[in-house]
């Protein structure tokens, strides 16, 4: 994160935000100024300054500012890993199979990709159904949107069900803030529930429900 100025000898804090937004444009730029006016916020916005603060400020402010800015860095990271993945081509192209059986599987996949109805792949370990999961996502309409993946077997059975659906802050006993569930987080995309079988089963009728 950086904080800067906007009156500087050589260049001034916007132009600097410009050069910076061109050079590393997933840094956060906060802007501090004495001379604080609408028109020079809008500026600093439009020239990607995460936030634009008016002297005098409290320390609590650039902290909440600062705290927020490395949020914001760290979802468009995230984002930028994610769309890296995407360009990875999972597709059929990453499943490999000459045989009439695995055609029947490519034939299948190509059906359900333009499909908004919830897919159930069964198969023996090893035999690549994350692999098949993936290639209908990549191939749909939202393969511009999260790809989400949870082993339901690998989370505690008293932790899952926040995993899956979230929290808001004091629904239980040290819950000190707000959590999204990955259903959330995978919306407008798709989500994958590996081993969903080893779910409790009262769990698996709050899913269904």
């Amino acid at each position: 994160v950086v904080l800067c100025d906007i009156k500087m000898p050589q260049m001034d804090g916007l132009e600097f935000t410009t050069q910076l937004q061109t050079l590393r444009p997933e840094i956060p730029i906060i802007l501090i100024t004495a001379f604080g006016s609408i028109e020079t916020a809008i500026d600093a916005m439009k020239r990607g300054a995460f936030n634009y603060i008016v002297k005098p400020f409290k320390l609590a402010e650039i902290g909440v500012s600062v705290e927020r800015a490395m949020e914001h860095r760290k979802l468009l990271c995230d984002n930028t890993a994610l769309r890296d993945e995407v360009k990875k081509s999972w597709n059929l192209g990453n499943v490999v199979g000459k045989s009439a059986a695995m055609k029947g599987v490519f034939d299948l996949v190509k059906r359900v990709s333009q499909a908004t109805a919830n897919v159930l792949i069964t198969g023996e370990s090893g035999t690549g159904k994350e692999l098949v999961a993936r290639a209908p996502h990549f191939r749909s309409d939202r393969k511009e949107n999260i790809f989400v993946r949870i082993n339901c077997a690998a989370i505690p059975k008293d932790l899952l069900e926040s995993e899956l659906f979230g929290y808001t802050k004091g629904a239980f006993t040290g819950a000190a803030g707000s959590k999204i569930g990955k259903f959330e987080a995978a919306d407008n995309g798709t989500i994958l529930l590996d081993e969903i079988g080893e779910m409790e089963y009262s769990l698996q009728a709050k899913l269904l429900r």
